[in-house]
């Protein structure tokens, strides 16, 4: 259980941070770069549900929490000493993965194809959920560097390549099921 009873506490100040084993790294460490962008990540998602409800609502409250195991993950170096911690660390999982995998198949079996790739926008809904996309997507390249350099949980990898597909199909959805997709005009303004 986590107790936050002071929010501050000046251990930071001096540019480094604790990892989830306890290590002190600086913050500016490609480890502290990728969960602090699906911190990020999340925060632009709570943006997104100020624009959705019912089912879509639904669906990003649970992206939203495993975006915060995803963040516990990723803070947390280590994988081979897992067995060894004085508590199980939480780390990504296959079926949030391949849960992903069945909402997206469930989105796009109402939509047509696409013929052209789609600028961001159209609903209010639809533009936080290709901001959500893109920054996804970051989070990703992140992760992905960071796991060139140190042992990275491949699930947690999968998870953010899965979701910037799961929110660019939401983004879809929530245009009036494509409908009102802004195409891109190739050399329009020429």
């Amino acid at each position: 259980m986590v107790v936050l009873n002071k929010i501050y506490t000046r251990t930071g100040d001096k540019g480094e941070t604790a990892l989830g084993n306890g290590d002190r790294v600086a913050k500016h460490a490609p480890r502290v770069a990728a969960y602090g962008t699906t911190d990020e990540l999340n925060a632009t998602v709570g943006m997104a549900r100020l624009h959705a409800d019912g089912d879509m609502d639904a669906a990003l409250a649970r992206i939203q929490n495993d975006l915060f195991d995803l963040g516990a993950d990723l803070c947390r170096p280590d994988l081979a000493g897992d067995a060894k911690a004085e508590y199980p660390p939480l780390r990504m999982i296959e079926p949030q993965v391949t849960r992903l995998e069945s909402e997206i198949d469930g989105m796009n079996g109402d939509l047509e194809a696409l013929r052209s790739f789609i600028l961001p926008g159209g609903s209010a809904l639809a533009a936080h959920l290709h901001l959500c996309r893109t920054v996804a997507r970051r989070a990703e390249r992140l992760a992905v560097e960071l796991a060139a350099m140190e042992e990275v949980n491949t699930h947690a990898v999968k998870y953010l390549n899965r979701l910037s597909d799961w929110f660019f199909v939401a983004a879809r959805v929530a245009n009036d099921g494509g409908k009102a997709d802004v195409l891109w005009v190739p050399g329009a303004n020429r």
